[in-house]
């Protein structure tokens, strides 16, 4: 599933096709993806200018004329791609049509935006902008880690007495919105810390220096174009670079990279998911 350096990667490449213009005509091709689509989408859609793309966790949230919040999450295998802009930004002209192309929008300004989704699992959700925040899905969500709101006193607080490993603590949506499965690993290597120590049990200087860590592998990635894994593609079919970057997820068995170690890179399971860790560079 893209975490949120793909999701920033989409929404920044949708800005200069979709921000400031109008949706022509919306497309909805069927009554569902992972949930049923809002009544009227099609209709709620069509005429309405795009005052503003807005991101918040691993949700692209588009601010309507109409004083509606569209609410877009890509799930496991959806693609926000782009052609005809006639701004320049984008060279591919308009493709047939493709068998999982779900909701399509027609710019007023020429470009044509397609979500398409072959697994099924995005979503989109119609609400209003006022009290946005208020969404089920957005509700329960903790502070953007990008943002001022996720500081070394909130991190250190969060974790503070907890029974659950660090990596559990890291990807709870409550504690701070958007991290997953690659970004964490990354950043729990970066911070020396084993992706098995409990919580609770990390001292707050290590817990703090987990915040600029964070910040840092987030916006190398971001910078990157996102990380590139089975389905993932920027909004203009460009992969992501970042993981030619990975120091340990996906590596099991390849040595470690911090210079002197002599060690490789393990995989252990942990609530379902892989996490990668070097066992001695991480205590």
């Amino acid at each position: 599933m893209p975490e949120l350096p793909e999701v920033e990667t989409v929404r920044r490449g949708l800005t200069p096709a979709m921000e400031g213009e109008v949706i022509a005509r919306a497309d909805v091709n069927r009554p569902d993806l992972r949930w049923p689509f809002p009544e009227n989408m099609a209709e709620r859609l069509t005429g309405k200018r795009v005052l503003r793309l807005r991101r918040r966790s691993k949700y692209i949230l588009g601010d309507l004329s109409s004083g509606e919040t569209l609410l877009i999450h890509l799930g496991m295998s959806g693609r926000m791609l782009i052609s005809g802009d006639p701004l320049g930004q984008f060279v591919h002209d308009h493709p047939a049509p493709e068998k999982h192309d779900h909701v399509v929008f027609h710019m007023a300004n020429g470009a044509r935006v397609t979500f398409n989704d072959p697994r099924r699992f995005g979503a989109m959700d119609l609400m209003p902008t006022d009290g946005a925040e208020a969404h089920p899905l957005l509700a329960a969500l903790g502070p953007e880690p990008l943002g001022n709101a996720f500081s070394e006193s909130h991190l250190v607080a969060a974790l503070k007495g907890r029974n659950t490993p660090v990596k559990s603590a890291l990807l709870d949506q409550k504690i701070v919105a958007g991290l997953g499965n690659i970004y964490v690993c990354e950043s729990l290597f970066r911070a020396r810390i084993h992706p098995a120590r409990k919580a609770g049990r990390i001292s707050a200087a290590r817990a703090g220096a987990l915040v600029p860590i964070i910040r840092q592998v987030l916006t190398e990635a971001i910078d990157a174009g996102g990380s590139s894994l089975r389905d993932f593609r920027q909004a203009d079919g460009e992969l992501g670079y970042f993981q030619h970057n990975f120091d340990v997820y996906g590596r099991e068995g390849a040595p470690c990279r911090t210079p002197g170690c002599t060690d490789t890179v393990r995989r252990i399971v942990q609530s379902g998911r892989s996490s990668f860790y070097c066992p001695t560079c991480q205590r």
